[in-house]
């Protein structure tokens, strides 16, 4: 729509934006009136350029080809220019004929402050006519209320919009009130739905405020507005629920000529969904609370080794629980994480700093050592987050007690994401001791580096390789696939 009318019309910002909140808001119109729409913009050389269209879900289409980006010169149709012209609704006498089916065309203006901006085609396929049910003479004295709104400048309701996508449709459950709320006309699946909000008589004759209101729960917070919505003074959205259901409400206040008549509420009962809702939230919580505990139980692991090596008498006995302190502890930091988000996504920029910092606290060559992150990891899912930590954290681990273990120097962790291939790209680079002479990468090394080669080839499905660096020091490059979600 905006570059139809920017390329070939001279509507003022303003009027493009009214014309986008009646678009978001017309297939109320079309299902109410059992009819297909197109909006026909005038353009700045005379003509008429279709820049929206709508078919009905309540019935037969009469346009099977998308006209937006169509043109018509003035003339051509009638109907549209004295619609735009005199700026009242056309209806013509006698029905088009479309390839074989009959389709009663009409025209409503679209006024906003005064002027006509724009005109609605309304289309119906007369092909399935017959005589009209209650329901369906109720659906078309609406849409001519809401077509006169529109054609008055009435409708949409400025500030008032609702995500079409989830509001209640016409089929959902439809209601017709009078000027003082009073019910004229309710669906059955209206109906229905109050049914299951507690109801035992018809709606009918009541007054559909007073009666939502007393079906709504008399103990805990009420939604105030429910009254005021249900009986259709309000141009809002909101839900009603009670211990058996919970029915989504929507009121259009109907002011064809300026003057409120009445208004439709329209309504869907939404029980099952927000159940699944309330079930995903749970869901969610307990995942984040046995995250948060895991965390705790390990903490509390890494204090009792650390307990336990702070009484150990042998050196090496010393180091090798401190290590396994650290282990832990890079698992505690990912768990941490997790349960602070909503998903088993984590951004890992945020734990590789914090094993960064882990790891040099402890080491006995952290204060000769500049560290440093550049780049960016991302977000990873857990599956990949728990065992690139570890891995990360036996890396600096083995770099700050060997690369540097008499002298100072750099240790830097750099991350690239190859988007393209789906990759992610890790370099732990130091300018310290470099690799001892004949060290074999993939055989060589202790424990930590054990870990690494097991954890980068089975959990990380990936490459692992440590070369010497330009100007000294050793460069270790891990490289491996970034899954977007767990396996399972």
């Amino acid at each position: 729509m905006n570059n139809l009318v920017r390329n070939y019309g001279d509507l003022p910002p303003a009027d493009l934006e009214w014309l986008h909140l009646l678009v978001s808001e017309w297939q109320l119109l079309a299902d109410l009136s059992f009819a297909d729409l197109v909006l026909w913009v005038p353009t700045s050389d005379g003509r008429y350029v279709a820049v929206a269209q709508m078919r009905p879900n309540t019935g037969a289409t009469s346009h099977q080809d998308d006209l937006v980006g169509d043109f018509v010169e003035r003339g051509e149709r009638p109907m549209l220019d004295a619609a735009y012209d005199e700026g009242r609704i056309v209806r013509e006498g006698d029905p088009e004929w479309r390839d074989d089916v009959p389709v009663r065309v009409e025209a409503i203006p679209v006024r906003r402050d005064g002027r006509v901006i724009g005109v609605i085609a309304r289309n119906t396929n007369l092909l399935t006519a017959r005589t009209p049910s209650r329901l369906e003479l109720t659906y078309l004295q609406s849409a001519a209320d809401l077509a006169q709104m529109i054609a008055s400048g009435f409708f949409p309701y400025k500030g008032e919009q609702v995500d079409m996508d989830a509001s209640p449709r016409v089929g959902d459950g439809l209601i017709r009130l009078d000027a003082e709320g009073f019910v004229q006309y309710a669906s059955p699946n209206a109906l229905s739905a109050y049914h299951r909000l507690g109801l035992t008589s018809d709606l009918v004759g009541c007054h559909l405020g007073r009666t939502t209101a007393e079906l709504a729960p008399s103990e805990g917070p009420v939604d105030e507005s429910i009254s005021a919505v249900a009986s259709g003074w309000a141009p809002r959205e909101t839900e009603v629920e009670t211990a058996a259901a919970v029915v989504q409400v929507r009121a259009i206040p109907l002011k064809p000529r300026g003057a409120r008549i009445g208004a439709i509420v329209l309504l869907r009962d939404v029980t099952e969904l927000r159940r699944r809702e309330r079930e995903l939230i749970t869901k969610d919580a307990t995942i984040r609370e046995i995250h948060h505990r895991v965390k705790n139980n390990l903490q509390t692991v890494a204090a009792l080794l650390r307990l336990q090596a702070r009484r150990m008498d042998s050196p090496q006995a010393r180091a090798a629980l401190e290590e396994a302190v650290r282990r832990v502890g890079s698992i505690a930091i990912v768990h941490e994480t997790l349960s602070q988000t909503l998903d088993e996504r984590v951004d890992f920029d945020e734990i590789a700093d914090q094993v960064l910092s882990m790891v040099t606290e402890v080491a006995a060559s952290a204060s000769r050592v500049r560290t440093a992150r550049h780049g960016s990891f991302g977000e990873l899912i857990a599956e990949t987050a728990t065992p690139l930590a570890m891995v990360l954290t036996e890396l600096l681990q083995n770099a700050l007690e060997h690369a540097f273990d008499t002298h100072s120097g750099s240790l830097e962790i750099t991350a690239a994401r190859d988007h393209e291939r789906q990759r992610l790209v890790i370099t732990v680079a130091d300018d310290g001791a470099g690799l001892p002479a004949g060290f074999d990468p993939q055989e060589s090394g202790n424990l930590g580096l054990q870990i690494v080669r097991t954890l980068v080839g089975s959990e990380l499905g990936g490459r692992f390789d440590m070369t010497a660096r330009d100007g000294g020091g050793t460069v270790v490059t891990l490289d491996f696939p970034v899954r977007r979600k767990a396996r399972g």
